[in-house]
């Protein structure tokens, strides 16, 4: 089975509730559920979110919109991916966060394609696409080697972090765009990044039309410079580097205490 698991809780630090925040009347979500239910390749989507009781809007969500969902821990996202996809069944999983109300089913289509394709064991997206399409595909067996050997906070943190920190064993393709669209930010981490999604949607969609791509997306940025640059400054993938950060500095504190026992210890001596 090949299955997409959205990533899904409310506690986000620089926007909280960020996926229900509401847009023209309906959650954030609700957009990101419509557009992967035209993914041609996905048998079904599930969302999985944490335990915590703050999570209980999204459980109403996926209750209310007949979407299975998974309730797991909150910061060992690995173990939750994990226990959801083996709950469901699910073999080849599609890694979707739900910040990205604006994935674009063509380009998850096209991911999912050339993951069969090819045989490999994970492919993701460039950094040449837009932030915001962001796309991994990986098997459940890679996923549950990740999750028994896994050990440092941000591999457990963030899913796939352990398949880059191994390439010797991970069988790995990535995507590239065809043009370098990297200055495009369409994710929502920030209050910035909310009102150039919001005036996205309440350009492009409507109901005759729901499905816009991201070359309408970036011709609407294109031709209003203003909305563009509201968010333009922001860093890409923030929260990962916070975690590495977080992750080089406690070693390099271990280090220098480990270095003060051994200095003590041979002052001692």
């Amino acid at each position: 089975m090949i299955g997409a698991i959205i990533q899904a809780r409310m506690t986000s630090t620089r926007l909280p509730g960020k996926v229900l925040k509401h847009v023209s009347g309906r959650p954030l979500l609700e957009y990101m559920l419509e557009r992967l239910r035209c993914v041609n390749h996905l048998e079904t989507i599930i969302i999985a979110t944490t335990q915590n009781a703050s999570d209980e809007p999204i459980v109403s969500f996926a209750q209310k919109h007949g979407v299975p969902f998974f309730r797991g821990s909150e910061n060992d996202v690995l173990s939750r991916y994990h226990n959801t996809a083996e709950s469901f069944g699910v073999k080849h999983i599609v890694r979707v966060t739900s910040d990205c109300p604006l994935i674009d089913p063509v380009i998850v289509d096209n991911a999912i394609a050339l993951y069969l394709e090819t045989g490999c064991d994970y492919l993701h997206l460039g950094t040449t696409f837009a932030e915001g399409l962001d796309t991994e595909v990986f098997s459940f067996d890679k996923l549950a080697w990740a999750h028994k050997h896994a050990r440092l906070k941000a591999e457990r943190e963030h899913v796939t972090l352990f398949f880059h920190h191994n390439p010797d064993k991970v069988h790995k393709e990535i995507i590239e765009c065809e043009t370098d669209d990297s200055r495009y930010r369409i994710t929502v981490d920030e209050p910035q990044d909310l009102e150039v999604v919001t005036a996205i949607f309440e350009t492009l969609y409507s109901k005759e039309k729901p499905l816009f791509h991201i070359e309408e997306i970036k011709a609407f940025l294109d031709e209003h410079p203003l909305i563009f640059n509201k968010n333009a400054n922001v860093v890409r993938n923030e929260g990962l580097l916070k975690s590495l950060n977080q992750e080089a500095e406690a070693a390099e504190a271990a280090a220098g205490t480990y270095a003060e026992k051994i200095i003590g210890n041979g002052e001692r001596r």
